[in-house]
């Protein structure tokens, strides 16, 4: 699997298809929300998140990728469903890869509207 098919498998949240290659010292931010540090710690979140998501449907609004060497982006609005309501989300995750291995993943997310996920809030 070529360094960006591994970073669309985890940004569209088929992690199971990219533990393999995630570095034994993996760390990945989360801006404004934490640091995971090691393979163990990544695995376990992303683990949890599919439990939390098993009963979602998302779809896939935007879903782009750039990237052929050690640096691959992927900026994505997903739309998620479930019965306990409908949420969207657009992020951009960059990885960063050390030997055809996930060293480093920097992911920028925020919550937007389902309905209108590209429109902008007007800045003072």
């Amino acid at each position: 699997m070529s360094n960006e098919e591994q970073a669309r498998a985890f940004s569209g949240h088929r992690f199971e298809e990219v533990f393999d290659s995630l570095a034994d010292d993996v760390v990945w931010n989360l801006v404004g929300e934490g640091r995971l540090e090691g393979r163990s710690a990544v695995v376990e979140a992303c683990r949890a998140t599919a439990a939390e998501n098993h009963t979602v449907t998302t779809h896939w609004l935007r879903f782009i990728s750039t990237g052929d060497g050690d640096v691959v982006a992927v900026d994505a609005i997903g739309r998620y469903e479930s019965e306990v309501g409908v949420t969207a989300v657009s992020s951009c995750d960059i990885f960063e890869f050390v030997g055809g291995r996930i060293r480093t993943i920097t992911s920028y997310t925020v919550e937007v509207d389902p309905d209108d996920p590209v429109a902008s809030r007007r800045i003072a």
